[in-house]
């Protein structure tokens, strides 16, 4: 996520240089191969207007629905740090005569280990999302390393060795740890530890995380449908295909100056639409580790600095770092 004020122009436009270098270079080419053979190949602009016009209700609907996407992903993620904050509360307020300070510190490690667990899951990529590079996030080295580290060094701190070992074996590590957390709640009850209105409370608290966890697994595992994006990019490419007709049509008057004025303005129309195009493709993924993302890692990292000065650990890590104007 990009939380300067601003992006830069020059930023904007290197991120859609290839849209904008093929835009001026098919401007040219239908200018050059008009000056060549002299065929009309000019086109009425009203018709090509009118298909510009459907094209745009189609990318703001697109560009709306992508943006639903990212909205509900933050707030789920801010729901996680609500229900972590007042899960570690909980633990640390059970008596201390009935649970013991290494019991509570254990049941809130392994909190910490799910969230870590949970945002490494939300980062793997999809047949449908863009599956760039990690090593190519250069604006972001620190990300970049967690990436290519990944799940296990992070969650291994907060977890006993038998018990990392044993969460190996699953593919679902978030909802093994819940699971985990569930079965101790348990077995604290039955050791007389914990009462069946606060085992139940816990019970609900935990089922609350597997509903955050859920919704999450359902905007990742589950892709804007492909029939609105991929509609939507082939009438913005017949659209953008006809506009220098359209833009000769409206300059040829000037029979010096139409090739020059066609070719930037064609090109400046197409880059716009592609823009927008490219904005709405990017933002309906929100958790495919590229700069645009929801910033699941550093939402990460006020989690554990909460939990970990609750505890009165010593050890606290400090907050995400924005680089380059980019938290992620």
């Amino acid at each position: 996520m990009y939380v300067n004020r601003h992006y830069h122009i020059w930023s904007t436009v290197r991120w859609s240089k290839i849209q904008l270098r093929n835009a001026f270079l098919y401007s040219a080419v239908i200018i050059i191969i008009y000056e060549i053979t002299k065929i009309p190949f000019s086109l009425p602009w009203q018709p090509i207007s009118v298909i510009g016009i459907a094209v745009s209700f189609y990318l703001g609907f697109k560009n709306n629905s992508s943006y639903d996407r990212t909205w509900e992903a933050r707030k789920i993620w801010g729901s996680i740090v609500n229900n972590s904050r007042t899960f570690a509360t909980g633990v640390l307020s059970l008596p201390n005569e009935a649970v013991d300070y290494e019991t509570k510190r254990k049941l809130i490690r392994r909190h910490l280990a799910w969230v870590l667990a949970l945002k490494h899951a939300m980062r793997k990529g999809k047949s449908w999302e863009h599956n760039g590079p990690v090593e190519k996030l250069v604006f972001t080295p620190h990300f970049r390393e967690e990436c290519i580290k990944g799940v296990l060094p992070e969650i291994e701190k907060y977890l006993d060795h038998s018990e990392l070992e044993e969460l190996k074996k699953f593919s679902n590590y978030p909802s093994q740890l819940l699971k985990t957390q569930s079965m101790d709640f348990k077995s604290l009850q039955e050791a007389g530890g914990l009462g069946e209105y606060k085992r139940v409370w816990f019970q609900e608290l935990i089922a609350k995380l597997y509903d955050d966890q859920g919704m999450s697994e359902r905007i990742k595992n589950f892709p804007l449908p492909r029939q609105y994006a991929s509609t939507g990019l082939f009438i913005n490419y017949i659209f953008c295909a006809l506009i220098p007709f359209g833009m000769l049509d409206i300059f040829e008057q000037n029979t010096e100056l139409h090739y020059y004025l066609t070719i930037p303005f064609s090109g400046i129309i197409i880059w716009i639409f592609f823009l927008v195009d490219r904005i709405g493709d990017y933002s309906e993924n929100p958790f495919e580790a590229a700069y645009n993302d929801v910033p699941i890692s550093s939402i990460s990292r006020v989690i554990e600095i909460d939990l970990l000065e609750m505890l009165g650990e010593k050890e606290i890590p400090k907050p995400y770092p924005v680089e380059n104007g980019f938290l992620m």
